[in-house]
């Protein structure tokens, strides 16, 4: 039956198909233990053997070459698992570190603003045109009707409030 189907006939192809299925499906099931898996490994083998039926020379019987054809599917949905397990654990590992970064950002930024309510108004508006809108000190100075240098200053007095702040672990009182 077996060469029959190598040689094209496709009523022996079938016969083999319902004949075997069920040990193609039982040896994957064995071998991965896993249902679904098997199920799809059992298809995938029906693929190949159509494939390469005409390629069976009967040196062996039929069901020993189908065995290792079975076998060689299983190892391969094998290495797929472990391929995706180790990828979803890089992925858990990446967004772990994204969230870390994440809640280090807005703890930083909670911070900042927590820090920034304490200022003085006058350094506080500098603040929020300089760090929050990303204003030149020239633009600042305008939107603010005060001199360059004053914005200067008002980031200067700024940078030394904020590192006396990180360095106390407080608040701040200027």
């Amino acid at each position: 039956m077996a060469l029959a189907a190598g040689r094209g006939d496709r009523a022996a192809f079938e016969g083999l198909l319902a004949r075997h299925y069920d040990g193609i499906f039982r040896l994957a099931w064995r071998v991965l233990g896993d249902q679904t898996e098997a199920e799809d490994v059992a298809q995938e083998v029906c693929i190949r053997l159509a494939r390469t039926i005409d390629g069976f020379r009967a040196d062996a019987k039929f069901r020993t070459w189908l065995h290792r054809i079975t076998l060689n599917a299983a190892r391969d949905a094998m290495r797929r698992r472990a391929t995706r397990a180790k990828a979803a654990q890089g992925f858990a590992e990446v967004d772990a570190l994204a969230r870390d970064e994440a809640k280090a950002k807005a703890s930083e930024a909670e911070w900042l603003q927590e820090t920034l309510q304490g200022l003085k108004p006058d350094l506080r508006e500098t603040a929020a045109l300089i760090l929050g809108e990303e204003m030149s000190q020239a633009e600042a100075a305008e939107t603010l009707g005060v001199a360059e240098g004053t914005i200067a200053w008002r980031m200067s007095e700024l940078k030394r409030v904020l590192r006396e702040a990180a360095s106390s672990g407080e608040g701040l009182t200027a």
